[in-house]
C-alpha cells in the first residue's frame, strides 16, 4: 500500500502542514524560522513539516525542505 501525502492549510492561523502517511505519535523540531519537521517517535523518520506565517512572510521568502527519499520514490512510481 502506498502512503499518501496530506497537505493542510489553516487560513486563520496562517499555518501549513504537510504530512506523509497516516498520523503517528510524533514531535516537532525547529529547522528554520517558523519551520518545523515532524519526527516519528518510534522510528525517528521525518513524517512531515509544519510552516507558520506562510502568507505573512516576504513574497521573496523561500522555504527549503528536505523531502524523505521514500516520498520521492512514491512520486516517481505514480508517474
Amino acid at each position: 500500500m502506498k502512503e499518501k501525502m496530506h497537505i493542510y492549510y489553516d487560513t486563520e492561523a496562517d499555518y501549513l502542514e504537510i504530512r506523509f502517511g497516516e498520523p503517528t505519535e510524533s514531535h516537532y523540531e525547529k529547522i528554520g524560522s517558523d519551520t518545523f519537521v515532524r519526527i516519528d517517535e518510534k522510528t525517528g523518520e521525518k513524517r512531515g513539516f509544519a510552516i507558520f506565517n506562510v502568507k505573512k512572510g516576504s513574497i521573496l521568502r523561500t522555504i527549503d525542505l528536505e523531502i524523505p527519499i521514500e516520498v520521492i520514490k512514491l512520486i516517481n512510481e505514480s508517474q
